[in-house]
């Protein structure tokens, strides 16, 4: 039980085997206590993290290959490098261990070089006692229980086989590895040369007796066969050279969850260095903000996912808020909030955007959101007289100021091009990376490829804020141009550096696999079940989804309101028109799109219908077009029974008798208001039926009529309206489909018209009361 494996089963059958992460390294078998009558007991040995071994007597090379094969067997390989020094036979003693010596773990000391040897050892406890230890541990061993399986140092084991009479400088060096040796995981195997008696040496003679344990006899056991020993260390050798397995992903996490304070700053570990060490990276005053790269395939949502994990276990959701936005066409974050399978969200996540990469807006707005954010924290830090948020905290401990990390995956996206949209995107950053350090807003940005964002690298001010960089398997200008550290990276590696991407500040990192759901799944799963009862869900966008009109909630009370689609903006809520009795409080939804026009209409007479009790309010619908007829048709299930129905005949005779009634709203909603232009045009003693429904546009508002129509293109509008030059301050309001924003001039403030590229089910909004620019929205769906 103490000798489990391959450090105490015998040779027939053996082979190497790890001992399981966080096990503490035991002792190794050398044999069986044999006395008459009773049944043997395993001889084993205290080595790794205890002490060394003194052999005596002749034929001893059995007892060192045992317990030097044993060793390497029951630890992973590298973490155990041997130096052999064998002046008598070359190195013969070791002979069978040799395949280890080009991977770097076995090392031979020639005749003169026991000096050297032993001056290399003590220098080398000296460092781990002063950088390793530090004073936190009295040993390697108290350190590698505190985090378990990330050994911080190899053991080091030297062989020494005889030699000379020892100098007294070699004999005060020997006494200092006795001394302090065994704490810095550095062991000594001696046989030829006199040891002194000390604690920490165990002594074993090859005659059958082993120091301390009286007369008890020791029948030790055979040699490992040298086939076996050559094999094992070819094997320990070539999984060396490719590289140790890397951590794990719950090698990343904490003992217990949610114990870390972060005011001020965050630090977890993203993986382990190459020699098992983990690798903490820290988001804080400084450095303050991340720059990820990496092309497509070398692990930079994997990245992402263990950093969030990690940081996720240490801070509970006050310490810490993730906002998240995937420019991918893909739902690489929708893991973090609920879906169908999976009911749990990840606490800390408020924000969750998914294939938004034709949706810029959403972008923008979450960085509005964060400017705004990044306001009220700075006036509260005014109020208090302080200028970081760890003094914040320090001045209102009952306010609630977690530190905010965005990450914004294919971030270049959102500085594509050299729009409007994207010079208000790169201000904002500037400003969010500049100002948000001080007030715990940190932002990370991931891309394939930074090399060709214009907008990115022509802010050499934004850039320079960018002092952590994370580059992936051969990424480009992330790092300094002096820095060709990622160009033959290994892959599920990265460079960590935290100096703008200075040579000397590299630090090699192996990222485990925390992609897969099911481990993800249960570090979420404790999360959400930890999570504070107040914690609702984050806010999920996802640009391929249609929101449905159903979710909207109607408003109930002041002027009504028609709802138009849902804003692309942080918190989820539709697009409204108010329609007081104001001028020009009509909608005109422009474009050839069927489907998003008749969503658009009939979400607004649904909406307003909601908010009028029966026969408060007159509704008069026209439905023009035969492919607007399934819209009707459910118009006709939701509207009010005594609603008027018209076709193109009706509407030409009914308009003449609309009279606006200020006691009692009504609702003139047409579909394909253009289709009836024929007979609108026609005159007639009274006006043509344009005459009425541009009298009605004009004057109706005033007194409580509103007009809700669609025209198939802007030119047709403006036919209603009276021509080319006719007023349009009748249209108080807009909803642009396939239409280019160059022929919405006139509709639209300023010089030309607003820029607008039209694509599937999205739309453009303007109301002239209450826009300074126009905004996107998405259609709502009426079932």
């Amino acid at each position: 039980m103490a000798a489990p494996g391959a450090a105490g089963e015998p040779w027939e059958g053996w082979h190497a085997a790890p001992a399981a992460a966080g096990e503490p390294a035991g002792p190794l078998r050398i044999g069986a206590v044999r006395i008459a009558g009773a049944p043997p007991v395993p001889a084993l040995v205290p080595l790794l993290d205890h002490g060394h071994l003194a052999l005596t007597g002749d034929h001893t090379d059995g007892i060192v290959s045992t317990v030097l094969l044993r060793a390497l067997g029951r630890t992973r390989p590298g973490q155990v490098r041997l130096t052999g020094y064998d002046p008598e036979r070359l190195g013969g003693g070791l002979a069978g261990f040799a395949p280890l010596a080009p991977a770097g773990l076995l090392t031979f000391v020639g005749p003169g070089g026991l000096t050297g040897l032993l001056d290399d050892l003590v220098e080398h406890i000296r460092r781990i006692n002063e950088n390793v230890l530090a004073g936190d541990f009295g040993s390697l061993r108290e350190m590698a229980a505190a985090h378990p399986g990330r050994r911080p140092e190899p053991w080091r084991v030297a062989v020494l086989l005889g030699g000379d009479e020892l100098s007294r400088h070699e004999r005060a060096q020997l006494d200092r590895i006795l001394r302090a040796g065994a704490a810095c995981g550095v062991h000594l195997i001696v046989h030829g040369i006199p040891m002194p008696s000390h604690p920490s040496v165990v002594t074993v003679s090859s005659e059958g007796s082993v120091s301390g344990w009286g007369s008890l006899p020791v029948r030790f056991d055979p040699p490992p066969p040298a086939e076996l020993v050559t094999a094992t260390c070819r094997r320990l050798a070539e999984r060396y050279a490719t590289g140790p397995t890397p951590a794990s992903f719950p090698d990343l996490l904490p003992g217990d969850i949610w114990t870390e304070n972060s005011a001020a700053g965050l630090t977890a570990p993203v993986g382990d260095s190459p020699e098992g060490r983990p690798v903490n990276v820290t988001l804080s005053d400084y450095p303050p903000h991340a720059l990820i790269a990496g092309p497509s395939g070398t692990g930079k949502t994997n990245l992402i996912y263990a950093w969030m994990g990690a940081l996720a276990a240490r801070y509970d959701p006050d310490e810490l808020e993730f906002y998240l936005l995937d420019f991918k066409e893909g739902v690489s974050f929708a893991r973090f909030a609920p879906g169908q399978r999976d009911p749990s969200w990840l606490p800390h996540v408020r924000l969750v955007g998914v294939n938004v990469n034709t949706d810029r807006e959403f972008g923008l707005a979450l960085l509005r959101f964060l400017g705004r954010e990044l306001r009220r924290r700075a006036d509260a830090a005014k109020r208090y007289e302080v200028t970081k948020l760890a003094e914040l905290r320090a001045e209102d401990p009952e306010g609630r100021w977690p530190r905010v990390v965005a990450v914004i995956d294919e971030f270049q996206v959102l500085l594509a091009g050299r729009d409007a949209l994207a010079q208000e995107a790169a201000n904002l950053l500037e400003d969010l990376a500049r100002r948000g350090r001080s007030q715990g807003i940190h932002l990370i940005l991931a891309s394939q490829d930074v090399s060709g964002i214009e907008a990115l690298w022509g802010r050499p001010a934004l850039v320079a804020q960018f002092t952590l960089r994370i580059a992936l398997p051969k990424a480009r200008r992330i790092l300094a141009e002096t820095n060709p550290a990622a160009e033959n990276l290994p892959r599920h590696h990265a460079v960590v550096n935290a100096d703008s991407g200075a040579l000397d500040a590299n630090q090699i990192v192996r990222i485990p696999a925390a992609g897969d759901r099911r481990v993800w799944g249960e570090l979420q799963n404790r999360l959400w079940r930890e999570r504070p009862v107040s914690l609702g869900p984050p806010r999920l966008f996802d640009g391929d989804a249609v929101p449905r009109l159903t979710d909207a909630p109607v408003p109930s009370d002041g002027a009504p309101v028609a709802l138009l689609g849902e804003a692309i903006d942080v918190q989820a809520h539709a697009a409204r028109l108010p329609l007081p009795r104001s001028p020009g409080r009509n909608l005109a939804v422009i474009g050839t799109q069927v489907d998003e026009a008749c969503a658009v209409l009939g979400a607004a007479a649904w909406s307003l219908a909601r908010q009028h009790a029966p026969g408060t309010a007159r509704f008069s619908v026209a439905c023009l077009d035969a492919d607007a007829a399934a819209t009707a048709q459910w118009l006709r299930e939701v509207l009010p029974d005594d609603t008027g129905w018209y076709d193109e005949e009706d509407l030409a005779e009914a308009l003449p008798t609309w009279q606006p009634d200020p006691a009692l709203p009504h609702y003139v909603v047409l579909f394909a208001a253009d289709a009836a232009a024929t007979r609108l045009s026609a005159k007639t003693p009274g006006g043509s039926g344009h005459d009425h429904l541009r009298r009605l546009l004009n004057t109706g508002p005033e007194r409580r009529t509103h007009v809700l129509g669609w025209w198939r293109g802007v030119a047709r509008l403006r036919d209603t309206l009276g021509g080319p030059g006719s007023r349009t301050d009748s249209i108080g309001a807009w909803v642009a489909l396939d239409v280019q924003g160059t022929d919405l001039t006139g509709f639209h403030p300023g010089q030309g018209g607003p820029v607008w590229y039209p694509r599937p089910w999205r739309a453009l909004y303007f109301d002239r009361a209450r826009h300074r620019t126009p905004e996107v929205i998405i259609p709502y769906g009426l079932s």
